[in-house]
């Protein structure tokens, strides 16, 4: 477990796919050098038994990032995917094995379901760090979630069929897929449906408890389901989650969090143990041939296979060659594979350890290649989304809103965070995208995009959060251009500090920001537009009077800017203010002083 998780935290510092390391330390940890995690200790059960409950935690986590609003629009292509792909990859990777390893042919097909999978755990990372446009995203995320549980429920009929070895068993194989798969779904359905209701009620399951409750219900779902029918868990844990993320919960951001800090911990703690199960020399034994192998499923399978799902889809020649490429295959494949291998040799069936051998040669080629390259091939396809692309506010209170749609109305792409359910209602009622969750976690600005945007804003009343959530966007997303809202009563967030991060202030300085919020609310303001008619000293936002005036956006041909003190404004350019009508002249007389003229023909005479 220690191991998992700080091969996780190199792999995040070296810039590499996390399954890289995790597999290097597994078998540099494991009987053939360092012999210190040896797997066979736990048994033959013990083993099973540990890769059936990480496996439900991480498709279950898997199944919440799933959004039927979403995917029906590549419904055609992922349904393509995970049918015809999924059979075309099974037959390609079996005449593969069948070809360069001289494996008999049950053998050879057997292999051909296991590189079936592809799997969220790899593939959702590599996306979000080649910065992916959403569209091709999901399409590839949606793949490796349901390819999991097709995949696994296809390879585990096929042994089924390898162990009896009859014409008739293949017939009624086919019919066991459909068999396992429906009744998993529908059990999965009800799962979903039992937590969703019980974390609806809020007096029924106190606070806190929401969490433990998913948990218990991801892993109850996945065995419930195993004992109904065998090995229809899979595709239980995968619908309970989908259940669960499409269905209105307070609870939903929080459990989603737990979910993924779990799946991350089991990841890392698999990945090492099926890793270090597995020989040095098997590998070494099958390296010629089995790189043959990989080469084939990765330059000649995957193309056919895309290439047959995608045939008079909506899906443009770039998407389909970048689809062609990025097929890594994960923990689904590696924890089957080893149960396969032990179920092999139980039943004294060779070519169970070299099958397994052969699933991490495939595991760490498409992993290493695919993850090193795939971002330099979505660049010169043009699929990676586009730098300094908008605005992601932290906040979508009345102020944050009222920036957003400025920003928006610009033509800038913009999109609001907050965990206050009522604030994500507004701004979804005023057309504006919002996220909901905590703003303050790495994967929710991920979610935002945060590290393609143009500048993100802090902009909650309170100002420590502001000043946290900058400094987290500069340890995660250091490049990204930060402004910071800070209260004119500060209590202990000075203007200096937010220079050092280094982060801009909103505004032009700090504001009582909590007295123009109300006032907002209260409808007691005015909102004009003055333009820089005759500048002479440079602007200085700073110095304007706080209580009277708050600067919004600057318009500059055609382009809009939140207000911050390192503008410098031009002539001609326009800002918009907000002006508390009690304080009216104050900010006039500051106005008129920096050089602006009215640029409302309504506004009242004295502006002039």
């Amino acid at each position: 477990m220690v191991a998992g998780v700080l091969s996780q935290s190199l792999a995040s510092h070296l810039r590499l796919p996390g399954i890289v390391v995790l597999l290097a330390v597994g078998v540099l940890l494991g009987p053939d050098v360092g012999n210190l995690v040896r797997p066979e200790v736990m048994g033959e059960e013990g083993l099973p038994a540990f890769v059936g409950f990480a496996v439900a935690i991480i498709l279950f986590e898997g199944g919440m990032q799933m959004n039927l609003k979403r995917l029906r629009r590549q419904a055609l292509t992922i349904r393509r995917l995970v049918t015809v792909g999924a059979l075309v990859t099974a037959i390609g990777g079996g005449l593969a094995a069948r070809v360069a390893m001289g494996w008999p042919w049950s053998i050879s097909f057997l292999f051909g379901t296991l590189v079936i999978v592809t799997g969220p755990t790899v593939i959702t990372p590599l996306l979000h760090r080649f910065h992916i446009k959403k569209d091709t995203a999901i399409i590839l995320e949606a793949e490796g979630i349901f390819i999991d549980a097709i995949g696994a429920t296809v390879a585990v009929v096929a042994l089924d069929v390898v162990m009896v070895g009859t014409t008739t068993s293949a017939a009624v194989g086919v019919l066991d897929v459909a068999w396992r798969i429906g009744v998993g779904a529908v059990i999965g359905v009800g799962a979903g449906a039992f937590l969703a209701v019980l974390i609806r009620w809020r007096d029924v399951i106190p606070h806190g408890l929401e969490n433990i409750l998913s948990l218990a219900v991801a892993i109850a779902s996945f065995h419930i389901a195993n004992s109904v029918v065998h090995e229809s868990g899979i595709t239980a844990a995968i619908v309970a989650g989908m259940v669960i993320s499409n269905t209105q919960s307070h609870a939903f951001e929080e459990i989603v969090e737990f979910k993924e800090q779990l799946t991350s911990f089991s990841i890392a703690t698999l990945f090492v143990l099926l890793a270090a199960d597995v020989r040095v020399q098997s590998v070494i034994d099958i390296a010629g041939p089995g790189l043959i192998v990989v080469a084939l499923l990765m330059f000649v399978v995957r193309p056919l296979s895309v290439l047959a799902s995608t045939w008079g889809a909506d899906v443009s020649w770039q998407q389909q060659l970048f689809f062609s490429w990025l097929a890594p295959r994960g923990i689904v494949a590696a924890a089957v594979a080893s149960l396969f291998a032990v179920e092999l040799a139980a039943n004294s069936v060779e070519g169970g350890r070299e099958m397994r051998a052969l699933v991490f040669l495939v595991i760490a080629c498409t992993v290493t290649l695919q993850g090193l390259t795939g971002g330099i091939l979505a660049k010169l396809l043009g699929l990676a989304r586009p730098k300094d692309h908008g605005y992601l506010i932290l906040g979508a209170n009345v102020l944050a809103r009222r920036i957003a749609r400025e920003l928006h109305e610009s033509g800038e792409a913009v999109t609001l965070m907050d965990s206050n359910e009522d604030c994500c209602a507004a701004a979804q009622k005023e057309g504006l995208s919002v996220i909901y969750g905590n703003g303050l976690e790495e994967r929710t600005m991920i979610r935002g995009m945060v590290d393609s945007r143009k500048a993100t804003l802090a902009l909650t009343p309170n100002e420590h959060v502001n000043f946290l959530y900058a400094k987290r966007v500069k340890e995660h997303f250091n490049s990204i251009r930060t402004l910071v809202a800070l209260e004119t009563e500060s209590s202990g967030v000075t203007s200096k500090m937010v220079n050092k991060l280094p982060a801009g202030i909103l505004f032009g300085g700090e504001r009582p920001l909590g007295l123009w919020m109300r006032s907002m609310l209260s409808d007691s303001l005015s909102e004009e537009k003055w333009e820089l008619g005759f500048p002479g000293d440079p602007v200085d936002f700073s110095k304007s009077p706080g209580n009277a005036i708050l600067p919004l956006i600057l318009h500059r041909a055609g382009t809009r800017f939140p207000v911050e003190p390192e503008q410098s404004p031009q002539k001609q350019d326009i800002i918009l203010v907000l002006i508390r009508p009690e304080q009216r002249e104050t900010a006039y007389q500051w106005l008129r002083d920096s050089g602006f003229v009215p640029a409302d023909a309504g506004l009242p005479a004295e502006a002039s």
